[in-house]
């Protein structure tokens, strides 16, 4: 049986950029399969013919006297047509005269997309792996389930899921989009492979590295980043040469440097604090707007600080997330204390953290 392919084939490799042989051996595999399925005795050799651009279907057969199985056996005499030496006993291939019905043509376009997925996801793989963790840019394009669409400047469509959005943003089918590659899985899951995120902390990062050459040539160096989405984000900076002060690097004049940032995040605050060796020091800065009075370090895991009462407003922040941020910032788990006695108020470095 001869099927003509050939414009299948070059409508696949126009829309999927496949490479034409590989792609002509999945179609012989999936064909083959759908022999299999019908003739499942049978010994089938599938090739593709360039020229012609036809399948040619061929079958092992046994070369016997009398014939007890008209889809593994010939007779010696038909076998000589075919070649002259041809014993008892021996196998040739012949062509296979056997047909399939709409089933097995079915089953092979089956086995033949799943082939091709398979293909494109190793692609997809390939080509962003290296990206991680570094900032893409897109447009919306559709809201999902569970998130949205993004339309990739090379046509990739990638997935926003909405855990990892900010509140702040606003999905406009259309609009241009900054994101971060977060995830690229080596399969599709609910057909989406790349995975994206704006609501880390890493987030932030990448985008101080693209916005202040400084940082991206690690003059100011960002040491910790601590965010809750949509409430503020905490950064602790350092400059490795003394003359450079890294706050004012990242803020630049009248806020030019920092505003871009803002801006894409949804007008979400940042606190930039500048790292010294005292923890003591850190714990205050990393508290603010609130006025610390006091700091003592219990272990490496737990600080007390006092403040006036009109300040603990402040330090706790909007349902506890300030002191939230401070104490994930710095890694330890900060109590607030009211008249000498330990009352902690807030929320544990435990109590909210990030996926990163």
């Amino acid at each position: 049986m001869n099927v003509n392919l050939k414009q299948v084939i070059d409508e696949l490799i126009r829309e999927k950029g496949l490479n034409r042989t590989i792609l002509e051996k999945i179609v012989c595999e999936g064909m083959k399969s759908a022999y299999l399925k019908k003739y499942p005795a049978a010994t089938f050799v599938i090739s593709y013919d360039h020229a012609l651009g036809n399948l040619a279907v061929l079958t092992e057969k046994q070369v016997v006297q009398a014939i007890q199985d008209n889809d593994t056996e010939i007779t010696l005499k038909k076998a000589r047509y075919l070649d002259k030496d041809i014993q008892v006993g021996q196998t040739i291939l012949v062509p296979f005269e056997g047909s399939i019905g709409r089933v097995e043509v079915l089953h092979a376009r089956q086995i033949i997309a799943q082939h091709i997925r398979g293909i494109e996801a190793l692609a997809v793989y390939n080509e962003f792996k290296s990206k991680q963790n570094e900032i893409l840019h897109g447009a919306y394009h559709k809201t999902e389930r569970g998130g949205v669409a993004i339309k990739l400047d090379d046509g990739t469509i990638a997935f926003l899921p909405n855990a990892n959005m900010s509140p702040a943003d606003k999905v406009i089918i259309g609009a241009p989009i900054r994101c971060l590659l977060k995830e690229i899985l080596q399969e599709p899951v609910n057909d989406h492979q790349v995975i994206l995120d704006r609501a880390s902390g890493v987030f932030v990062r990448k985008l101080m590295e693209l916005e202040i050459p400084e940082v991206f040539e690690k003059i100011v160096e960002i040491k910790t980043v601590a965010r809750i989405a949509g409430y503020k984000s905490k950064i602790i900076v350092s400059s490795r040469e003394k003359n450079i002060d890294p706050v004012g690097t990242c803020v630049g004049i009248g806020g030019s440097r920092i505003r871009p940032i803002l801006t894409e995040i949804g007008g979400e605050k940042i606190d930039i604090i500048e790292y010294v060796d005292s923890f003591e020091e850190m714990v205050k800065a990393s508290l603010k707007p609130a006025k610390v009075e006091r700091v003592e370090l219990l272990n490496k895991e737990e600080a007390c600080v006092w403040v006036e009462d009109d300040q603990r407003s402040y330090a706790i922040g909007k349902s506890g997330q300030n002191i939230a941020l401070a104490s994930r910032l710095l890694g330890v788990n900060i109590k607030l204390m009211q008249n000498e006695k330990v009352g902690k108020i807030g929320v544990s470095i435990e109590g909210i953290s990030d996926t990163w």
